[in-house]
């Protein structure tokens, strides 16, 4: 498992990613801001995700919509962000190639002086509303809030969520922003992945030609800090919801740290598909619940594993928490079978060679050379991620579900029906959301 490519760094400090792939006259153009909702401080969030949507609506030399130059051309693009960087990325017809980089330099290097109150304001109201329909007004929607709320202290910066807090986009001034953008969103704070149907010299010289003028900022020191979980945190809260749900959470590794990978297997033997324990017991044999899921959301300071079920009619919280538990105990006292590791082996890297199909996107050969290269500082780290999961035993699993899958040390939250407090987990404490 080896992608060829070849790495350069701008004297601005842009890092340049180059991948050749001419099966398909398509180029994937994928930019990577190193900035997250973590870069961000209490009171003051949710700014890299509203930067996600100011940078589709124009910069200086193209004040105006992002979107569609770029589809007249024939693209696809999009962007998101999360709790550790800021990603846009466009798939052009070879020919457009030059386009596509033009425009993200643009907004790269000229977003400011198009950046006005009027638009600032617009967007807000698009995050908001974006917040309400996807949190306040989705059934379970605030549980994210609560368990990071639990899961991490108030000052750490996986506290809030992405989005950020009702009260902070409400209050953030124009000149917040201006300044928010400056300190992060700059070549010596990104790297820019170019793969398929390119000539990697020339690509070199277009994309020094379009970004190389940009001034590469101040160095972004490294965001640091711990959290720990000391004992079961039980809190709940009522919600329009017609059935109760459960939602456990534990303090994990980092994003490709020691014990990640076992974890990343761990919790889909565990909840995973039809075959999964939980699910056999839970859903198929006792039927006390109609769904389960579990993973663990790795994270570059800290992970989290997270465990979800929904109670059948009928049946309580109480009920599906004990078979849980008792899942996990056999887990870390016996290990996992040999079929089980197998299969996780298996979709492990049926998953890692899914998102590898594709040049362009989320997860496709650009987006995994801009992540190896931001969170790691190594591009070719594509046989050393997938090892991971190929060196993983029945011991090293067991050893890390019992060391990192503790009772004693989680979240539980229930999510009840308004007015039905009394079906919620044992010992629960009312949580605070928003």
């Amino acid at each position: 498992m080896r992608i060829p490519f070849t790495k350069h760094t701008l004297a601005n400090g842009l890092d340049v990613l180059l991948h050749e792939d001419h099966a398909c006259p398509i180029v994937a153009v994928n930019l990577w801001y190193h900035v997250g909702s973590k870069n961000e401080r209490p009171g003051k969030t949710g700014f890299a995700h509203l930067f996600e949507h100011l940078m589709f609506e124009g910069s200086q030399h193209h004040d105006r919509g992002y979107f569609q130059p770029l589809q007249g051309a024939g693209a696809t693009l999009n962007g998101s962000t999360n709790a550790d960087r800021t990603n846009y990325w466009e798939v052009v017809p070879a020919g457009a190639l030059e386009l596509a980089l033009w425009m993200e330099s643009d907004r790269m290097g000229y977003l400011l002086p198009a950046l006005t109150e009027a638009k600032f304001a617009n967007q807000r109201d698009v995050v908001l509303n974006e917040r309400r329909q996807n949190y306040e007004n989705r059934p379970y929607g605030l549980a994210p809030m609560a368990l990071l709320a639990a899961l991490f202290p108030d000052d750490h910066p996986y506290h809030w969520t992405t989005i950020g807090e009702i009260a902070d986009l409400k209050a953030v001034q124009l000149d917040e922003v201006h300044a928010f953008f400056r300190r992060y969103y700059h070549p010596g704070n990104a790297s820019i992945a170019l793969a398929g149907d390119i000539d990697a010299d020339e690509a070199l010289t277009m994309v020094d030609r379009y970004f190389g003028e940009i001034e590469c900022g101040d160095p972004v020191e490294p965001v640091r800090a711990d959290a720990t979980l000391p004992r079961d945190v039980r809190i709940q809260f009522e919600d329009r919801v017609e059935l109760p749900r459960l939602y456990v959470a534990w303090l994990t590794p980092a994003m490709f740290a020691e014990g990640d990978a076992e974890l990343d297997l761990a919790t889909d033997l565990l909840a995973n598909g039809k075959t999964s324990r939980l699910y056999r017991r839970l859903v198929f044999d006792e039927r006390i619940a109609t769904d389960v899921s579990a993973s663990q959301n790795s994270r570059e300071m800290a992970g989290y594993a997270q465990l979800t079920a929904t109670a059948a009619p009928g049946h309580t919280l109480g009920e599906i928490e004990r078979v849980v538990f008792e899942e996990i105990a056999r887990l870390a006292a016996e290990g996992p079978t040999d079929d089980e590791i197998e299969r996780g082996r298996v979709q492990a890297e049926a998953q890692f060679m899914f998102r590898l199909q594709t040049v362009g996107g989320f997860g496709g050969k650009s987006d995994q050379l801009n992540a190896y290269n931001v969170f790691l500082d190594d591009p070719s780290y594509f046989p050393r991620d997938l090892e991971r999961y190929q060196v993983v035993s029945k011991s090293s699993l067991r050893e890390v579900a019992a060391r990192y899958l503790d009772p004693s040390r989680r979240v539980t939250l229930s999510i009840v029906p308004h007015g039905r407090g009394a079906l919620a987990a044992a010992d629960s404490e009312l949580a605070v959301v928003s």
